[in-house]
């Protein structure tokens, strides 16, 4: 009993990462209707960053935040005014067509820079420490951080959305740019925004996969394909529906592992799969008003 305690448990406690994986994503396409086929190589990019950071100024990796968080939201700013606000419009081909062509960039600019070899973040004591639930049921120091940023995050996401000027900027920009652009906003600026905003969420994901496993320049894809099943099994729109995909995907692929350890990721996709012929709209889609 006590084994499916601890897959269940360390299941969502991988959820959290997924969450934090998906959050960005749901954000960008909330907003602007945006499906960034780079998102994923945006995070090893960041977990790149963060290796360059701790290597040069000698900061640990969760110290680290301070200087990455900040450069990839600059990075995502940019992005947007410089690249991707001219992609879009009606068509959704081009903006995907422009995020592709920006993984195949970052992955092969990353492989040239710091070659195919893996690399992985040393966060020292954290990643070993324990909390002993009860008996036998015992909870990773890293893990369970992992977990509450996760959850302070999408909370962090959600009153911004909800409670700020700037929120409700993006709402009246995704619900209708051309009267938003009638009321004085700058779509451009709003977009560039967002974009930034999910970058520094894709900066504090990068971070707790470089120090949670190793990374190499060809992980990003993958990256992408959990974010977007956590999306979609919380159902579009829902940051705390993407909250409750992460955990649901985690829990799948740990309980997968468990009976057998080649089904873990074959675990996830399934009951993705599952959800998707269940209830297409996902668990917790947003309720348009």
């Amino acid at each position: 009993m006590t084994d499916w305690i601890n897959v269940i448990l360390q299941g969502i406690l991988v959820g959290g990462l997924y969450a934090m994986f998906a959050a960005g994503l749901s954000l960008i396409f909330g907003v602007m209707r945006l499906v960034n086929i780079a998102h994923g190589d945006l995070i090893v990019l960041a977990a790149y960053v963060a290796l360059v950071t701790t290597e040069t100024l000698g900061v640990g990796p969760l110290v680290s935040l301070i200087i990455v968080v900040p450069l990839m939201a600059a990075i995502g700013y940019l992005l947007q005014r410089a690249v991707l606000n001219r992609t879009l419009g009606e068509d959704l081909l081009p903006p995907l067509l422009v995020t592709f062509g920006l993984s195949v960039i970052i992955q092969n600019g990353l492989l040239t820079l710091f070659t195919a070899d893996d690399r992985k973040l040393d966060a020292g004591h954290i990643e070993v420490a324990t909390y002993r639930l009860f008996d036998g049921v015992y909870i990773g120091a890293l893990p369970l951080l992992q977990f509450v940023v996760a959850i302070a995050v999408i909370a962090a996401l959600q009153f911004i959305f909800y409670r700020t000027a700037l929120g409700r900027a993006f709402r009246a920009t995704a619900d209708n740019p051309a009267v938003a652009r009638l009321m004085g906003l700058d779509n451009r600026h709003v977009f560039a925004l967002a974009m930034a905003l999910s970058l520094a969420v894709v900066a504090i994901a990068g971070v707790f996969l470089a120090i949670r496993a190793n990374f190499d320049p060809s992980i990003g894809p993958a990256r992408l394909i959990f974010g977007f099943e956590a999306v979609i099994i919380g159902g579009l729109g829902s940051l705390w529906g993407t909250f409750a995909g992460g955990l649901v995907l985690g829990v799948a692929q740990a309980v997968g592992a468990h009976i057998n350890p080649g089904w873990q990721i074959l675990a996830g996709h399934v009951a993705f799969l599952v959800i998707l012929a269940v209830r297409p709209e996902g668990l917790f889609p947003r309720i348009r008003t």
